[in-house]
């Protein structure tokens, strides 16, 4: 009986933000341990998939560096960086596209569908979401790699309102037709901003934004966009938790409600941060709100 009360208990915590989010547009962004490890992963979708049930409109983007770098170690491929970034030339791109569009994304959708959710992978034209154009980092060429120029919010509506999950892969079409390998959480971000979504959130590998590294119980469990670029310069927030901070920012410059940055490797972790009181990851917001 005890067990029994405390979900219901639950249930009544959460009551209030089923109400504020209902029809409200999330995007969720996959990447790092949560895509490797299967059980992370399958609690992940079961929250995207219950977040769709009870009326929020989820979007997924996805990446799968790891496995990228698996295919391309099988190919006889070996990654090359340039300050941080994957150089994606014509051989690279090829296995980033089937990698992306064959394996993860396509699995995704069925994990979902099993799951007793409704998802569609998008990515052919002319369900294709993502435009772009090359881009280069402070003038030094990526090959295939790309930015976001143009997001069709009109099709990712039109799913999200029929209770269907778009699921997109980091890939986006340039305007000769072919692919250009896009950084996910920039991708999620321009997401984000095109569908002026209530939410943008990042599943990580760490519990969230960290005062010390090595120690859990320093987590930074709400900042603003002032807050955030003050730990930038003190050197808190540093090395591959800048990309995301970054993308964070360009998404609340954007008109992002709030963004979040929780760790996927905790079951149900999506849940705990949206539909209780004290949620479990760094939320930041644009400035000043604690709402």
């Amino acid at each position: 009986m005890n067990d029994a009360i405390r979900k219901a208990a639950a249930l009544i915590e959460a009551m209030p933000y089923l109400r504020r989010f209902r029809d409200r547009l999330v995007v969720i962004k996959l990447g790092g341990s949560v895509m490797e490890d299967r059980a992370s992963l399958h609690t992940t979708l079961q929250d995207v998939v219950f977040l769709a049930t009870v009326g929020l409109r989820p979007i997924l983007v996805h990446g799968g560096g790891k496995s990228i770098d698996r295919a391309m170690a099988a190919a006889g491929l070996t990654p090359r960086k340039v300050q941080g970034r994957r150089y994606t030339d014509a051989a690279t791109l090829e296995i980033v596209v089937r990698v992306l569009i064959d394996e993860i994304n396509g699995d995704l959708v069925r994990q979902i569908s099993q799951l007793g959710g409704r998802a569609v992978g998008l990515h052919r034209p002319p369900l294709t979401p993502l435009f772009g154009e090359r881009w280069t980092l402070d003038g030094l060429d990526l090959g295939y790699v790309g930015r976001v120029t143009r997001v069709d919010g009109e099709l990712l509506h039109g799913f999200t309102a029929g209770g269907v999950i778009p699921v997109l892969p980091s890939l986006a079409q340039e305007p000769s037709g072919g692919w250009l390998n896009i950084n996910a959480d920039t991708a999620a971000s321009a997401v984000a901003v095109n569908m002026k979504a209530e939410k943008l959130v990042f599943l990580s590998d760490t519990p969230g934004i960290l005062r010390d590294r090595h120690d859990e119980t320093s987590l930074i469990t709400h900042v603003d966009a002032a807050g955030c670029r003050a730990l930038i310069r003190a050197g808190i927030i540093d090395f591959g938790m800048i990309p995301k901070v970054e993308a964070c920012l360009e998404a609340l410059q954007g008109g992002v409600g709030k963004t979040h940055l929780i760790d996927g490797r905790v079951p149900h972790s999506l849940l705990l941060e949206i539909y209780t009181d004290q949620g479990i990851g760094t939320q930041i917001v644009y400035e000043g709100s604690q709402a």
